[in-house]
């Protein structure tokens, strides 16, 4: 009986050392995908990937295991056509704008992932117009005290429902007093939403009707693509650009990753997580 019961043991053995090759399997490599992401003003897409690169290896990949290789966009419809049609795998986008993109999508969904990072917004103005960023920074923070741009925030971007369209809040004019021109994208929608009239709407036309009468200007909106932000600065095409993203934590991304020399920034009015999303 002994034996028989040794036997079957040294066949089992056998077995499970054949199945297993003898040998312990290798993990499997990380999968490589193409991420879209806006262009960020003051890295290059291979200055971008590199520190991105880096980043990974300082923590544990997501659960889905995969390699990340960034492309950059000059707007979010060229990066959504390059998802559509299977150029890229995922975009690189903030939870906002996943929020707003899936509900007109469904076959859209967000990637679990063990790290999230997170920006913050802030204005951007040309390096020596101290007198505007003064003023912008003075509106902020009294509109931050009062709750102003948390029930602007929340009006305009966290209680969207479905497909809803926010509405173009109307800057009202004052009479005799200087004109800002601040340049808007509609590349981070809602947060920074163009109608498909071309009229911006939402969020920043909010902020910046509320902006208008606290510095005492008005205000003349500019439609740009978020890779000219800078230029359009330098040109003087406008005063003030709605935004730029700034790291939240600048150990792990650089802080002037989105604002190149010559310009100077507000203090931050928004701040949101960056989530990627894919095609189901």
């Amino acid at each position: 009986m002994l034996k028989k019961i040794f036997a079957v043991t040294l066949l089992l053995v056998a077995m499970l050392t054949v199945g297993c090759g003898g040998e312990k399997k290798s993990p499997p490599k990380p999968e490589k995908v193409t991420v879209g992401v806006i262009t960020h003003l003051n890295a290059s897409e291979e200055e971008y990937n590199a520190l991105m690169l880096k980043l990974e290896k300082s923590y544990r990949p997501s659960k889905a295991n995969i390699s990340m290789n960034f492309k950059y966009f000059n707007n979010i419809n060229e990066m959504q056509m390059a998802l559509e049609s299977g150029q890229i795998d995922m975009i690189s986008v903030y939870q906002c704008v996943a929020d707003y993109m899936i509900n007109r999508n469904p076959q859209l969904q967000i990637l679990k992932s063990e790290r999230v990072l997170s920006d913050s917004f802030c204005f951007a103005v040309r390096e020596g117009d101290s007198i505007l960023r003064n003023d912008l920074n003075r509106a902020i923070s009294s509109m931050m005290s009062d709750g102003t741009l948390a029930k602007l925030s929340k009006q305009y971007i966290i209680d969207l429902k479905g497909t809803e369209e926010p509405p173009a809040v109307e800057i009202e004019q004052i009479p005799d007093a200087d004109t800002v021109k601040v340049a808007v994208t509609g590349d981070l929608p809602p947060f920074d939403l163009v109608l498909s009239d071309g009229k911006p709407a939402g969020f920043s036309t909010a902020v910046l009707a509320e902006i208008s009468k606290r510095i005492g200007k008005n205000i003349e909106l500019v439609n740009i693509d978020s890779d000219a932000r800078a230029s359009a600065l330098t040109s003087k095409i406008a005063d003030v650009v709605f935004w730029v993203s700034v790291p939240k934590d600048s150990t792990l991304v650089p802080a002037n990753i989105d604002t190149p020399a010559g310009i100077a920034i507000s203090e931050p009015y928004y701040s949101d997580s960056i989530v990627h999303v894919e095609k189901k």
